[in-house]
């Protein structure tokens, strides 16, 4: 009878620890997660995902020819699903295992198997906070899609993007917001992602766009977008994903989160506007593909200081997104590099402008949050432009390295007949339109 006690109860211990993972937190006093603040989180999770699926599948596939418009899509959902696996596998534990001040986090959390009841510093479960996160993980490699339409082999898409996930994203996750090196010693802030995901996703396109090449008869031909409509669709779910996006790096239901989607909308609101202006004086039209893409490069813009500055800078802040990204594009095509879709030009450029602006417009004297102590305005801009410098530093070089090596395994580039005949018939044996019989 002894025995069999003391094996039942190994058995429910061994089943308690599975049911419940042990952690420092819970082992002592039970902290209780604020529930809306939870509900909060979950709420920003579920748009931040819609901004990938469908948001950027519409957004892109509208831009690329009718011929091309299913693997872009499905380019989209595959990422999503491979991302998602290694986030839960190893991609959190990197990016935010218990905090140092070092490269990556430790493996406390690989599979998940020890998550706390609270997340630290937050009011909310580690799960949600998991949850939320991995939705940053999934869209950062998914925005560089827009760089290689009409022309990439699948299958060194897929593999190419789950590794960059977790060799380019997860550690620059760790620097800034895990309490990594970044952010703790030289004070580098990103609120929602202009250095996390738009920097890393705008430089890696660039130079995947270099290494892989032109489109056949780019810049000569113009590869005009197949559905304009799409796009408006795409940017408008973009657009509202992104209160959940910016709202949601709050980590709670407060002022920080209300002020952040105020700062979202109307950086977004502005950027639109001047985008269709330069287009007026320019061309003397305005377009719908204008009008989307400086929604985006706004968008971008305000992401690292959505919760840091008042809404009067948000104004700022987008009328230069545009002014800047647009001349951006006009560059990159210039030199002759096929980004197809301006990836660099409208999220990187954007992401590294409103990081350094930051810098200067956090002061509390232009409405800002302020400066962390001991924190001055130099110092902070320093700090800012550091982060810029490493990571895209950071991001080229492994990109590089990452591009190359998977091209060894799978060709980066799809064959002449089949990028002419199209990528959805050649790679996928599909079309995205049926139309007539």
């Amino acid at each position: 009878m002894t025995r069999f006690t003391a094996r039942s109860l190994g058995m429910l211990v061994f089943a308690g620890l599975l049911a419940t993972p042990l952690s420092a937190q819970a082992i002592g006093e039970i902290v209780q997660n604020d529930t809306g603040d939870t509900a909060w989180i979950l709420t920003s999770s579920a748009l931040v995902l819609m901004m990938t699926l469908p948001g950027l599948a519409l957004f892109y596939g509208g831009l690329v020819r009718a011929k091309n418009v299913l693997s872009v899509a499905l380019q989209t959902g595959a990422v999503a699903s491979i991302v998602s696996l290694l986030w839960i596998i190893v991609g959190y534990t990197l990016a935010f295992g218990d905090p140092t001040s070092g490269w990556v986090g430790n493996g406390r959390a690989w599979m998940l198997i020890e998550l706390t009841n609270v997340r630290f510093e937050t009011t909310i479960p580690e799960s949600a906070f998991v949850l939320f996160q991995m939705t940053f993980a999934i869209i950062a490699p998914a925005l560089m899609i827009g760089a290689w339409v009409d022309r990439a082999r699948f299958s060194w898409v897929v593999i190419f993007c789950a590794l960059w996930s977790v060799v380019v994203y997860a550690p620059v996750a760790h620097w800034i917001w895990g309490g990594g090196w970044l952010a703790s010693s030289f004070g580098t802030a990103d609120f929602a992602g202009g250095l996390v995901v738009h920097t890393t996703a705008g430089v890696s396109a660039l130079v995947v766009a270099i290494l892989m090449g032109k489109r056949r008869a780019f810049p000569d031909k113009p590869m005009i977008p197949h559905a304009p409509v799409l796009t408006m669709v795409g940017a408008a779910m973009l657009w509202v994903g992104w209160f959940g996006f910016n709202g949601g790096s709050a980590l709670a239901a407060t002022d920080d989160a209300s002020s952040a989607i105020i700062n979202t909308h109307v950086a977004a609101a502005v950027a639109s506007l001047v985008w269709l202006l330069i287009e007026r004086i320019g061309f003397g039209k305005t377009t719908m593909v204008g009008w989307a893409t400086g929604a985006i490069a706004g968008l971008a813009t305000i992401t690292p200081a959505a919760g840091f500055i008042s809404p009067g800078a948000s104004i700022l802040f987008g009328a230069l997104a545009s002014v800047l990204c647009y001349f951006a594009v006009l560059q990159v095509r210039k030199l002759g590099i096929d980004d197809s879709l301006d990836v660099f030009a409208v999220h990187g450029v954007g992401g590294i402008l409103g990081t350094l602006l930051l810098g200067l417009f956090i002061s509390s004297n232009l409405g800002g949050t302020g400066f962390a102590e001991g924190m001055t305005p130099l110092g902070q801009i320093g700090a800012q432009a550091m982060g810029v410098m490493v990571v895209a530093l950071w991001s080229a070089v492994l990109t590089a390295v990452l591009a190359l090596g998977v091209g060894l395994i799978a060709p980066m580039r799809v064959k002449k007949k089949d990028e002419i005949e199209g990528l959805d018939i050649t790679s996928h044996g599909e079309r995205g339109w049926h139309l007539g019989d």
